[in-house]
């Protein structure tokens, strides 16, 4: 899947905004936060450099400066953006129980932490290695979401619920992925050989543990609570404590349908 087109985005911000203005209507409890998070925002740029700014700062200085950074990152590098809406897409394809884009960006946490991490990325990769440390920091104690900054992700990922997602450092993740809470990815403690690499369109079921040098296969699907220490090919399904190999997946897109049905 490339990146979005900025129609795109521009699209689906006009359709949050809307949204948003009906709900400030609606219900006058919620016409404040609705106004400072989407409605007196320009852009899905402004409201997210908003939304992340004010969920991992923990006082109004930290807050200004943590906008500051995320409005940088967005204006030297459009593609954040673009990936963003990918990323806001992937729960309304995936997600039946979702009812639209403004309640993704409002109160998905897996969502705003995984944009947060793409900024921790940039940094990362630009040099700027303390600062995005501290954003990591920050957005493990604040949305209990820790993406070691070195974590490479494609597009379109859906971090459904989000409590307790671990992925460490050097995990590379493919675009269309699927991950449910408490799944941890890390290289083994004892051995430095290598971290995991996640595939396209995986699934990666509750409370999975996918853990060293391995590889999981395109379209793989890692069962709720399995533990995986050797590679999965491409369309299979994986469980177990250790994981073992049961089948082909009988679901070729695992992660769009979001089946966890073990055949």
């Amino acid at each position: 899947m490339g990146l979005a087109l900025p129609a795109e985005s521009a699209s689906l911000w006009n359709t949050i905004r809307r949204e948003a203005v009906v709900v400030a209507a609606a219900e006058p409890a919620l016409a404040p936060w609705m106004h400072e998070a989407v409605v007196n925002q320009s852009n899905l740029a402004s409201a997210l450099a908003q939304l992340i700014a004010t969920a991992i700062s923990s006082n109004r200085d930290e807050k200004t400066v943590t906008r500051r950074i995320a409005e940088r990152a967005y204006r030297d590098d459009p593609s954040l953006i673009e990936i963003a809406t990918l990323d806001l897409r992937a729960p309304l394809d995936r997600d039946p129980a979702c009812p639209g884009p403004l309640h993704v960006l409002l109160h998905f946490k897996g969502y705003i932490a995984l944009q947060a991490h793409r900024i921790s990325h940039r940094l990362w990769k630009g040099g700027q290695t303390e600062l995005a440390r501290e954003f990591h920091g920050r957005i493990t104690q604040a949305l209990h979401v820790s993406i070691h900054p070195s974590v490479t992700i494609g597009g379109a990922l859906f971090i459904d619920h989000g409590t307790g997602v671990t992925i460490g450092e050097g995990v590379v993740i493919d675009e269309d992925v699927s991950i449910l809470q408490e799944v941890t990815l890390s290289s083994l403690p004892e051995c430095h050989a290598g971290a995991p690499r996640i595939g396209r369109g995986v699934l990666l079921s509750a409370g999975a543990i996918v853990l060293g040098n391995v590889y999981i296969g395109d379209f793989a699907k890692i069962g709720a609570g399995s533990l995986v220490l050797a590679s999965v090919p491409s369309g299979y399904t994986a469980v177990g404590v250790p994981a073992r190999l049961i089948s082909s997946a009988s679901d070729a897109r695992p992660a769009l349908t979001m089946d966890q049905f073990l055949p």
